[in-house]
């Protein structure tokens, strides 16, 4: 009662403005009701990879790629699609730098992840950045989402157990198999992880390939149980 009583006030007080149309959203969120009924819900996801199905096969369905092969990880939450408000939004964080933006997705996965009822992890892990796209971007948009949903969900996070020591193309405009070998041994883990469940953060999910190596590396390190948390998939 008392959380529901300081949003309330926080909003009253507070109103924000909607980064989708400007216009005063009515609420403490950036985010107006009419906009966030546009945002395009991933409603038919693979219950392992999030990856968007046709409607119809029901809950719990898996994609053709993981009944062929499972994943390294357990599941993917990726609550958005690629596309419309989402992608506006995205490319405003990651490309703009407006954090805003950021801070406004974490907080709609957010939304999902308290509402989904899953195991909780022990640790947040941001996909890495190589240093060099660090210092070009001048942020890694996994880090600023992971750290949202870190206060928001009180799990701590660790921006720098996971290491990026392989200066990598752009994954985007790659097909699966160039992505396939672009990220392939890419990541590092320094040091220990006492940690037996781990949900890697990330902003957007294509093929997979780079949540694949990603956990791939945490298993080699005996991490028993690793889930990805993303904003949006794309088909």
């Amino acid at each position: 009662m008392v959380n529901n009583w300081l949003k309330f006030t926080q909003a009253f007080l507070f109103p924000g403005i909607c980064l989708v149309c400007g216009r005063n959203s009515g609420s403490g969120r950036d985010l107006c009701h009419a906009c966030a009924g546009e945002l395009p819900r991933n409603t038919s996801p693979c219950r392992c990879c999030a990856l968007p199905l046709p409607a119809g096969p029901g809950p719990g369905t898996l994609c053709g790629a993981c009944q062929k092969s499972a994943p390294p990880y357990t599941r993917v939450t990726a609550p958005w699609l690629y596309e419309g408000h989402v992608r506006t939004l995205h490319h405003a964080f990651k490309f703009e730098r407006k954090l805003a933006a950021g801070r406004l997705l974490s907080e709609l996965l957010a939304d999902t992840i308290e509402t989904a009822g899953e195991a909780r992890p022990q640790l947040l892990i941001p996909v890495p950045l190589h240093p060099s796209r660090v210092r070009e971007r001048g942020f890694n948009q996994a880090a600023e989402l992971a750290r949202t949903l870190s206060r928001r969900l009180d799990i701590p996070t660790d921006p720098f157990c996971m290491q990026r020591h392989k200066a990598t193309a752009p994954q985007s405009g790659l097909n699966r198999q160039q992505r396939s070998r672009n990220i392939r041994n890419a990541f590092a883990i320094q040091g220990r992880l006492e940690v037996a469940h781990v949900a890697l953060v990330d902003d957007v999910m294509t093929t997979g390939m780079t949540i694949e190596q990603a956990a791939k590396t945490l298993q080699r390190c005996g991490v028993g149980r690793i889930d990805a948390w993303v904003v949006a998939r794309r088909p």
